[in-house]
């Protein structure tokens, strides 16, 4: 699957947040956790979309399935 580099400078508390929850979850690391968390953020929008218009549906799941196959290997 192509991919897109994407880099981001989180403010300090952010990153030490998504550090906690990366271990919390046994997520490899933040970088991992951040990937899990634009995933889930990217599915809810994309809800909200479809809500909006049942015509347009399209769903950004691949993503969200290949993080949880990587996470039980």
């Amino acid at each position: 699957m192509p991919t897109r580099r994407i880099i981001l400078d989180l403010p300090e508390e952010m990153g030490e947040q998504l550090a906690r929850i990366a271990e919390a979850f046994e997520i490899a690391d933040v970088s991992e956790a951040a990937l899990i968390g634009l995933a889930d953020w990217i599915a809810r929008r994309q809800s909200e979309l479809d809500d909006r218009d049942p015509a347009q549906r399209y769903f950004i799941n691949e993503a969200l399935d290949q993080l949880a196959a990587h996470k039980k290997s």
